[in-house]
């Protein structure tokens, strides 16, 4: 038979299966569902934090300790900082959700009065169309804004939801990565031919370094981005700041997106103060995320994050659609893998005979 349709055929025959799998699905989400919960979402936090702490547990090698006790030893110094969090930090956090929760309606009300204050200047009230008021107009895309929002933070908390399970796996995993870590790329190298054995390894060493300055990179950068705020929103008065600040810091994980994200409940609680003080948020927000860009996110980064901005918004709106908070997160790095790999494999097989062509 001509390889061409044995070709189709087996195509024909997975895409049978494909479809037959997708009519009995309720048999395999459960099963799906306890394998993320088990596998991929502890992986996936011990491979973050596993780039993070290597360096640290390399040092401590180095300097003659043990690896294993190594990593004991800073599991009890996160356990020492987590500890000083808890009884530092959460109680003056959770005083602040807590008088969010509770001043909700109070802002709510407060802000339409600002909305309504603001209609009064012709240049604001030419900009929204005549036949709805500008308070109509703005609470229609906060509406819109919450509601895509709260899906996102919906589909967090039911991972945090199951923190539990999540908590007893991840610890195991991540010291197992740190302890035997740098043997799985050579594992991985020993399963190729011994001829694309040295460009393997050469692969595997770059995938790892831009994993691990993207990871360490972009936890300095935000940790940066979130003391600028805070100093600035301190300085101009913006209530619930601390709180504010830790969300901004944890939604600029997302690129592009969570910016724009993090910046709307800021303007909007620096409006419901006053609109000097949300006009000054903004501009914190921005001197903030332009000394991060140009002058902190160079130094770090270098020109290891190669990816153009555009690229980089496809890739964050293809994450989220396809997997939603998770895939958002993990869609560069994966992209940054991927690159890596397809620029090897083209110049080893393709590029001298297409430059010949």
């Amino acid at each position: 038979m001509n390889k061409f349709y044995k070709v189709c055929i087996g195509v024909i025959l997975v895409l049978i299966i494909i479809y037959l799998g997708s009519l009995v699905d309720f048999i395999f989400k459960p099963v799906l569902a306890l394998f993320s919960l088990l596998i991929i979402v502890p992986v996936l936090l011990s491979g973050f934090f596993y780039y993070l702490l290597r360096p640290l547990v390399n040092f401590l090698e180095r300097k003659k300790l043990n690896r294993s006790l190594a990593i004991i030893l800073l599991y009890v110094v996160i356990a020492v900082i987590l500890t000083g969090f808890i009884l530092g930090v959460w109680p003056s956090l959770s005083k602040q959700i807590d008088a969010l929760e509770r001043n909700a309606p109070y802002l709510f009300n407060a802000l339409a009065k600002q909305l309504e204050k603001l209609e009064d200047y012709p240049f604001l009230s030419s900009i929204f169309p005549e036949d709805k008021s500008m308070l109509t107009q703005i609470t229609e895309y906060l509406n819109k804004g919450f509601v895509l929002l709260s899906n996102y933070i919906t589909s967090l908390f039911s991972v945090l939801s199951n923190f539990a399970i999540i908590l007893f796996t991840f610890p195991i995993f991540l010291y197992y990565m740190l302890k035997e870590g740098g043997k799985f790329g050579q594992k991985i190298v020993s399963f190729m031919p011994k001829r694309f054995r040295e460009e393997g390894t050469e692969t595997m060493n770059d995938i790892d370094k831009a994993l691990s300055n993207f990871i360490v990179g972009r936890v300095l950068v935000n940790l940066a981005l979130g003391v600028l705020m805070y100093i600035g929103f301190i300085i101009i008065g913006l209530p619930y700041a601390l709180l504010l600040t830790v969300i901004a810091v944890i939604m600029n994980f997302i690129p592009f997106v969570g910016a724009i994200l993090s910046s709307v409940p800021i303007v909007i609680i620096g409006l419901v103060e006053s609109p000097s003080v949300a006009i000054w948020s903004l501009v914190i927000i921005l001197v903030a995320q332009q000394i991060q860009d140009n002058l902190i996110a160079p130094y770090i980064f270098g020109k290891q994050l190669d990816i153009h901005p555009l690229t980089t918004i496809v890739l964050v709106f293809a994450g989220g659609d396809l997997f939603g908070i998770v895939g958002i997160i993990v869609v560069i790095p994966v992209y940054m893998v991927i690159k890596i790999v397809v620029t090897r494999v083209y110049a080893r097989f393709f590029k001298e005979r297409w430059e010949k062509a």
